[in-house]
């Protein structure tokens, strides 16, 4: 073979090598996302930009997009599942449409009790269950624990949400690991008791009523009361001039927290791409914008917070895995239905 043409057949034969390289290092990425939140594009572009790997978002309810992946089965383009909320990615753990996950990097940058022990998914964002109060209307010093929400001293006076809604069953999961099944189901009967109104509506609703003197003591995640805060509508803001917060815990096992996580779909057509993107989430930069879409606080240490955040950046949070909440999901509920939390 003359030697021209044996170098070009070798170059020829290299540059498919390459190509194909390129196709599998690039290629594409499947997200179904739970999340809203418009800084997520930019979420996107960025890992986009660092690896040439395109992503394709479907949005939707996380029980849907649970519900969705089992019934497309095999055939499922999904690679990533994306959804807030421990009792959610319990869900999608129990219908067994996520895969475990081996990852260095994620493992030394995730604290250990905000991923799942086996891998199945990551938490990388967390957000606090707070307690809000009408000033000159209760003691802060009476509310600091979410135990003290049963205080027969606040009879009549709490809004809360349904106990169908996820938050709520999460921290009564809380409960139940810290006190057992027993005394929480004491506790939330005290709870039931204390109500000022039938839970209607979400936690902003409780922020809002509580401002117009629907109730005294008030339970939301700590996002709804910063976009309260920071609202464009003057009205909002002015509701935020009439409460204050309470961290709970901060004395014993800490604030309730919880977390926007993702796992790897099982069967997922894009792994290697899917767990490029988990390790990617943990990035200092992912990180910022992960949180940054909800006023959440990020997971790897250092990473700045919202200047918004900085009256709690010095909050202790719950060690405890927050796996056990998800695990804890159906006891929680029964215990609500025992208590007549509707």
């Amino acid at each position: 073979m003359p030697l021209i043409s044996g170098v070009r057949m070798l170059v020829s034969a290299l540059a498919l090598v390459l190509l194909g390289s390129a196709n599998v290092l690039a290629g594409e990425l499947n997200v179904y996302s739970a999340r809203h939140y418009d800084s997520d594009t930019a979420l996107y572009d960025g890992f986009t930009a660092e690896t040439g790997i395109k992503v394709r978002v479907l949005q939707g309810d996380s029980d849907q997009l649970i519900a969705r992946i089992r019934r497309e089965g095999a055939a499922s383009p999904a690679d990533i599942l994306l959804t807030v909320d421990v009792g959610r990615l319990w869900r999608a753990e129990e219908s067994g449409v996520l895969a475990p996950v081996r990852s260095d990097l994620l493992e030394s940058r995730i604290p250990a009790h905000l991923r799942h022990p086996d891998g199945l998914w990551f938490g990388f964002s967390t957000r606090v269950r707070l307690l809000f109060y009408r000033p000159g209307k209760v003691d802060p010093a009476t509310i600091t624990t979410y135990e003290s929400l049963a205080d027969p001293a606040h009879r009549g006076r709490v809004c809360i949400r349904s106990s169908t809604n996820v938050y709520n069953q999460s921290m009564l999961a809380s409960m139940l690991a810290a006190h057992g099944p027993e005394a929480t189901l004491e506790w939330a009967r005290g709870l039931v008791a204390n109500l000022a109104r039938s839970p209607q509506g979400g936690d902003t609703d409780q922020l809002k009523g509580l401002a117009a003197g629907e109730c005294d003591i008030a339970v939301a995640n700590h996002y709804y009361y910063v976009r309260l805060m920071l609202s464009e509508d003057p009205a909002e803001r002015a509701l935020v001039e009439r409460i204050a917060m309470v961290i709970p815990n901060q004395s014993d096992r800490g604030a309730h927290i919880n977390v926007g996580g993702a796992g790897l779909v099982r069967g997922a057509p894009n792994a290697a791409n899917a767990i490029r993107f988990l390790e990617y989430l943990a990035s200092d930069q992912a990180q910022a914008l992960f949180a940054a879409g909800n006023y959440e606080f990020p997971v790897v240490s250092g990473v700045p917070l919202d200047p918004a955040l900085a009256p709690l950046q010095e909050l202790r949070g719950d060690p405890l895995n927050v796996s056990v909440l998800g695990q804890l999901n159906a006891d929680a509920v029964k215990i609500a239905d025992r208590a007549g939390w509707r």
